[in-house]
């Protein structure tokens, strides 16, 4: 094995950089044209960058993609996807073969048109959507920082490397992601940007004129300028940003398409194929004879050795772990089984709160489960978007995270929702934390992009939105938000709970809490709501929707719900009750986990009798629930300012209304 490993790095160190990045231009290309479809123009411009990154800086054991403590590589350029499939195969990546390369964006391969996370070994995380890879990698890097101010930088001191685009700095997010990554000192933070000056339009300059280094250095950054196609300008630049305190940005002047004669340096290399006889002609430009997908024995093994480079790293790295005190602890925060510590003080919690009978805000509740669950586990990691004393999503003894101090628990994210919804995406990736962040439920609109990263990719992200009807009352329309629980229900794999009180709060919290491959948003209430008659022996919003209140001798009626407006399906039923009418009312704190119960359970709590539903939002969604021939109480427009009680009286959404339209639909 000595022997083949010597050999090995004897032909690695007789392959020269430049040749090895010409096995990325040459597999881009190739893989492109046999698709007919894909971006070549970006992996042969970085192919020179992200070769001296990979053979000579990444800390990484390709065999072992899942080392806790390697490097990062977000490659926030998606749509040059093939720079990574060139490289996990190049390096010899488990799960990424030359067939893979060959079927490059065709259905069921690895190797899908943009990086998609749990698709094969390597891709830290789905991107594509421009600036988004930069704003997980923030939450990577800050992720890092907090892991070694627990465990120690025996078991945690690793780099976040990103390729950013053009595209990527003109998103509004990567002002919000450069901004707090300076803020925080993420010294182990290094983009490299590929300043080509090509957009799919044409030249950059259609539509910018920013100086990104003065961009990067008023936030605070360590940056360069360098030529991105010289090997060892690109070296010494990654051991400068390495060497400062700062987090770095090195912009690399290159071109895209670079060795494509006819288009390198033209928009027309970026995002189609470059065509057989462009081929052929980058071919000879690049000193490249071999056949499409080959690469020489020599190149491979000089790429295979890089990719086992980090082997001895690796191995004294589990050496560490093994003989550190905090070794065991470690291991059980990367498996993440927060449900587990949690369970028991939550089941005496909801006890108490039985019997207590609070009347608070739902986001009060939240605050006082979180009280609980931050006392039970140390793997939560809360934050909110400059709301943290309206979001209540602070409790006693977190500790602010600081420019130099990761030891507390709480980020400061500022007014940048869409960076920190992307940074909790960044952090979640990392492993072993729970991260949470907090807004108004309007303002989700402006991180909704990373939302819809978090589900995609399955991540455990908790999503803490206050504030989420009219009964905000008097900031008015502009923050009142009506059609957002409609549009976020839409989305696929994340679950929307609206808890209707203290109870269901708890609850909802320790369900978000438990699955480990669903994000989760909490829907929560800024006026006060009594606690609800039922009991707690079991987690009955587990099922999504429950009855809460069946009458005596069958139903003539019955009320959906959720949040907020089950109090008022409650005192609805009673009007009804005063008028021998039997309405039941239902509670629907999840509509997603009620969806994926068993039918004979839906139609149980769903029943024979009409049905009207109760929610300060608009209707869309819920003739699912209440039938074509069902009554809807709630929103049909925008919202007003003024106090709670006035706007719910005003638009119709009052237990006297609800009683009226169930009269209405018995009578019909």
């Amino acid at each position: 094995m000595k022997e083949q490993m010597m050999s090995e790095a004897l032909e690695a160190a007789a392959v020269d950089l430049r040749t090895s990045a010409n096995a990325i231009r040459a597999l881009a290309m190739d893989a492109v044209e046999k698709a007919k479809s894909g971006h070549p123009g970006m992996p042969m411009g970085m192919a020179d960058v992200a070769t001296v990154l990979f053979q000579r800086f990444m800390k990484f054991d390709a065999s072992r993609p899942d080392w806790p403590d390697r490097d990062r590589f977000v490659l926030s350029a998606g749509h040059g996807s093939m720079l990574l499939y060139a490289l996990h195969y190049l390096l010899g990546y488990p799960g990424m073969t030359r067939a893979d390369l060959e079927n490059f964006r065709q259905f069921g391969a690895p190797t899908a048109g943009h990086p998609e996370y749990g698709h094969a070994p390597g891709v830290e995380t789905t991107t594509g959507p421009l600036g988004q890879g930069l704003a997980t990698a923030v939450g990577m890097a800050i992720a890092e920082r907090l892991s070694a101010a627990r465990f120690g930088d025996d078991l945690v001191d690793h780099n976040t490397y990103v390729i950013a685009g053009d595209g990527c700095l003109m998103e509004g997010l990567s002002h919000e992601a450069i901004d707090l990554a300076g803020h925080l000192k993420l010294s182990r933070l290094i983009v490299l940007w590929d300043d080509n000056s090509i957009s799919i339009d044409g030249p950059t300059d259609l539509a910018t004129s920013t100086d990104q280094c003065a961009r990067f250095s008023a936030a605070g950054w360590h940056t360069q300028r360098i030529d991105g196609h010289d090997p060892e300008a690109v070296a010494r630049a990654i051991e400068a940003a390495k060497a400062d305190p700062r987090p770095s940005m090195i912009a690399c002047r290159t071109l895209i398409g670079f060795g494509s004669p006819g288009k390198q340096g033209k928009e027309s290399a970026h995002g189609a194929p470059l065509g057989p006889g462009e081929i052929a002609a980058a071919r000879d430009a690049l000193g490249w004879p071999h056949t499409p997908f080959e690469v020489p024995d020599d190149i491979l093994a000089a790429w295979r050795a890089a990719g086992g480079r980090g082997a001895d790293a690796r191995e004294a790295w589990e050496k560490r772990l093994a003989a550190s005190p905090k070794g065991r602890a470690f291991e059980t925060f990367l498996a993440g089984d927060v449900s587990a510590e949690i369970a028991g003080p939550l089941a005496a919690f909801r006890a108490t709160l039985a019997a207590d009978k609070p009347k608070v805000a739902t986001r009060k509740s939240s605050e006082i489960t979180l009280g609980v669950i931050n006392e039970a586990t140390g793997a939560t990691i809360g934050g909110s978007a400059d709301l943290t004393h309206s979001n209540f999503t602070i409790t006693k003894g977190m500790g602010s995270v600081r420019p130099g101090d990761f030891s507390g628990r709480y980020i400061h994210y500022g007014v940048r929702e869409f960076g920190m919804a992307a940074a909790m995406n960044g952090v979640a990736l990392h492993g072993g934390f729970v991260p949470y962040g907090g807004t108004f439920l309007v303002f989700s609109d402006y991180a909704r992009g990373a939302i819809r990263l978090s589900a995609l990719m399955g991540l455990r992200v908790i999503y803490v939105l206050t504030h989420d009807s009219i009964g905000l009352g008097e900031d008015g329309p502009t923050h009142q938000p009506v059609e957002h629980l409609a549009s976020l229900r839409a989305m696929p794999n994340l679950l929307v709970f609206r808890p209707a009180d203290a109870i269901e709060t708890a609850e909802c919290w320790e369900l978000a809490i438990a699955r480990t491959n669903t994000p989760s948003l909490l829907s929560l209430s800024r006026q006060n709501l009594p606690t609800l008659e039922r009991p707690v022996s079991e987690n009955l919003s587990a099922k999504g929707a429950y009855v809460l209140r069946e009458p005596p001798g069958g139903r003539d009626v019955a009320i959906l719900a959720t949040g907020s407006e089950v109090e008022i399906a409650l005192a609805g039923a009673d009007a009804l009750a005063a008028r021998g009418i039997k309405a039941a009312v239902v509670s629907m704190p999840c509509w997603e986990l009620f969806e994926a119960q068993p039918a004979a359970y839906r139609a149980q709590v769903l029943g024979k009798a009409p049905r009207v539903g109760v929610e300060a939002a608009v209707r869309l969604g819920w003739d699912r629930w209440i039938g074509d021939n069902g009554v809807f109480i709630g929103m049909t427009g925008f919202g007003a300012s003024a106090p709670a009680p006035e706007l719910y009286k005003h638009f119709g959404i009052t237990a006297e209304a609800v009683a009226d339209a169930a009269i209405a639909l018995i009578e019909a």
